[in-house]
């Protein structure tokens, strides 16, 4: 069985850096790649409803040139990346980005979502853009964010930022269990919390069912930290650093805490979702 990737382009270089990153971290894994670009719905005004031919010449002026892009790119792809175990796919569509988004998953039963991002353009923009924060929190599927410039390398250190607030479902372990499976990384589990704070016992019984899996299943490459700090992105912007983190693992059903990291922060205080990949889980 081959698994089936996703990978939304706009033919930028941060595009283009996210599948170098995905077909080496899926060099041994058998892969069909789809990629996608979504062409922008061209809104008209009343007055040139009459123009149909004009109208149709403009549409198709606007879409050859990236269907071109799409094909160029695949051709780019299959010189510079040749391999048995991949194949890939390209898919243009003219619509709304997130539609096509979740359509194509359905068609072409896509388990991972695979997204390069620029990240912020100002210095009070919210790290993620606005088509990665939109996959991430409005569809249902895996999703593995490439930030700007990061140049692959495996992933030795990957951390699980976690309040234990949510149960760790069998599609949660079995996520984070492939990702550890194929880089052979350690996973650092991290909980933040605020001095003299204890963890209810419902954390306390998740907290144990994670640890019990993760000793079972990589007994040697977790560990568990408790990181005393009132401002969750400061804690795990210390962790990543000192920890040389490769990676960042979240799950999306932890809404609250996930938009604790990824959007409320400024680039100016936090910095590294522009250095280090993050990888979403959904169920």
């Amino acid at each position: 069985m081959r698994k089936n990737i996703l990978i939304p382009t706009d033919f930028s270089v941060n595009a283009w850096n996210a599948v170098k990153y995905v077909q080496q971290f899926f060099k041994h894994t058998k892969c069909n790649f789809y990629l996608l670009h979504v062409s922008e719905i061209i809104n008209y005004q009343p007055s040139t409803v009459s123009y149909n031919n004009y109208e149709a010449m403009e549409i198709e002026e606007r879409i050859v040139p990236s269907k071109k892009k799409l094909n160029d790119m695949l051709q780019k792809i299959e010189i510079k990346f040749s391999n048995i175990n991949h194949n890939y796919y390209g898919i243009h569509e003219h619509g709304f980005f997130l539609e096509s988004i979740k359509k194509n998953i359905t068609e072409k039963k896509i388990e991972l979502i695979i997204m390069g991002t620029k990240g912020a353009s100002g210095m009070r923009k919210h790290i993620i853009g606005s088509n990665a924060g939109d996959v991430i929190t409005k569809v249902k599927c895996n999703t593995l964010i490439i930030p700007k410039g990061v140049a692959f390398s495996i992933p030795q250190e990957v951390a699980f930022p976690t309040d234990y607030n949510i149960f760790y479902s069998h599609k949660i372990l079995e996520a984070i269990t492939e990702i550890l499976g194929l880089c052979q990384g350690n996973i650092r589990i991290m909980n933040v919390s605020k001095a003299g704070r204890q963890l209810t016992n419902v954390q306390e019984k998740n907290k144990e069912y994670l640890f019990d899996y993760l000793n079972e299943i990589f007994p040697k490459n977790n560990s568990f930290h408790t990181i005393t700090n009132k401002n969750v992105n400061s804690a795990i912007q210390c962790f990543v650093e000192s920890r040389d983190v490769d990676m960042v693992i979240m799950v999306a059903k932890n809404l609250n805490f996930l938009q604790q990291i990824l959007f409320d922060s400024l680039v100016e205080k936090i910095s590294f979702h522009t250095s280090v990949p993050f990888f979403v889980i959904h169920e």
